[in-house]
């Protein structure tokens, strides 16, 4: 593998983590674990593991793609699914709008569609590797509904204290609240 190839993976995966990383700023917290949530909602340790395989995958398929076609309208629509995935984070968690996330999530959907279809004369491989995380995204759609149908809104935006919050310190907070309350009746 050449220098220019290895780089373009490099870029690939940079892209990935980048959209990621709005999960990292937009946590789910305290707000998101006082949400009703449907029965068959996959428990909290499943998304950060699914997310990491699905992002390995999104970034060599987009990798694949690069290689064999370039900066064509292809990766286009994959550098776009990107956007929208990174976007949805900040839409759900942050601005806690559970029906504009879906809408959003629904477009999410669509540019991954578009990209298995538009990857398949490109790289039959690149085109089964996002495959998997249509499948999620269909999940999560569906999810996101069921959600947004369960919390009727409107849901205080995130604060700075929230984005700053370690993990797990906004249920250590409320324990904590939960009890001195209890001591005071």
């Amino acid at each position: 593998m050449d220098w220019t190839s290895i780089l373009g993976l490099i870029g690939c995966f940079a892209a990935c983590f980048a959209a990621a990383s709005t999960g990292a700023v937009f946590k789910p917290g305290g707000w998101y674990d006082g949400l009703t949530k449907p029965s068959w909602n996959p428990p909290n340790w499943l998304f950060p593991i699914a997310w990491s395989v699905l992002y390995l995958m999104i970034g060599f398929a987009g990798w694949l793609v690069w290689k064999a076609d370039g900066f064509g309208l292809a990766l286009g629509v994959w550098s776009l699914q990107l956007v929208l995935n990174a976007l949805w984070s900040a839409l759900f968690f942050g601005v806690r709008r559970l029906g504009v996330a879906l809408a959003e999530a629904v477009a999410l959907w669509a540019s991954i569609l578009a990209c298995v279809i538009l990857f398949a004369p490109i790289s039959t491989t690149a085109s089964w590797l996002m495959v998997p995380y249509l499948a999620w995204v269909s999940f999560a759609v569906v999810l996101n509904l069921a959600m947004w149908r369960l919390n009727p809104g409107p849901h205080p935006l995130i604060t700075m204290a929230e984005i700053k919050e370690p993990p797990g310190s906004a249920r250590r907070r409320e324990a904590r609240a939960a009890e001195a309350s209890q001591r005071t009746q």
